[in-house]
């Protein structure tokens, strides 16, 4: 996890039950984001914090040091066991905290009649609102255009209960209040090590459904992806 996801309200949806503390910087668009097959590579609309206020941005999924360029593909997740203190990470870690506003993921459970196939799932709120997941990148500041080398992580942690069949890995997914808090820019790095590691949602907060074979073509869009199917 997490190599796919669905974000599709319009965008005061996702930020309006955060409470924004600083200014909105640059506006947002009025019509709904649409995209039930988001996939790393593309330009993602995240949350983040500018010297100014916040940003509602597109930001690519997917991010690596400059020393790292070129030895493999940008990584798209990172660990929360080692993101706060691993080398990889450590040029964005204290300055870089963003949140990716979702509706839910994907995952894909192999069948064990016949490991070839996989059925993908779809995890989202049971109470259908909107979900953050805790990142960190690299994105523009003070109103700069965007760089080369810009980019997301979306942090994951251990599943648990009943999702581990799915998945043994899952998003940080944070409630609208820690996610005000994650990207408060007073926010000292050890506090933020807490959040992470203390204060994702439970599973309880989720349930998930088999979908279509068709969310796996990342040309593929539309609210039938995330449709719940049967045998």
């Amino acid at each position: 996890m997490c190599g796919r996801f669905a974000q599709y309200r319009i965008a005061w949806e996702y930020l309006e039950p955060i409470g924004l503390q600083l200014p909105l910087l640059g506006g947002v668009d009025p019509e709904p984001i649409n995209r039930y097959n988001v996939a790393p590579r593309s330009r993602v609309r995240i949350l983040h914090p500018d010297p100014d206020g916040l940003r509602w941005d597109l930001v690519p999924w997917g991010w690596e040091p400059f020393w790292a360029k070129g030895k493999r593909p940008p990584a798209i997740n990172a660990r929360g066991e080692t993101a706060a203190t691993g080398k990889f990470f450590k040029q964005i870690w204290e300055s870089g905290r963003c949140v990716i506003p979702a509706d839910g993921w994907y995952e894909w459970v192999k069948d064990s009649a016949d490991p070839k196939k996989k059925q993908p799932y779809y995890i989202h709120r049971r109470d259908k609102q909107p979900m953050y997941f805790a990142g960190i990148g690299q994105f523009r500041r003070d109103g700069s255009e965007p760089q080369v080398g810009d980019g997301f992580v979306i942090i994951t942690a251990d599943s648990d209960q009943g999702m581990v069949d799915i998945h043994d890995r899952r998003p940080v997914v944070l409630s609208s209040e820690c996610a005000a808090n994650w990207i408060d820019p007073e926010l000292e790095p050890v506090e933020a090590e807490e959040i992470m590691h203390q204060h994702g949602e439970s599973v309880e907060v989720f349930e998930w459904y088999p979908v279509g074979r068709e969310v796996g073509n990342v040309r593929n869009e539309g609210a039938g992806l995330i449709k719940c199917v049967t045998d």
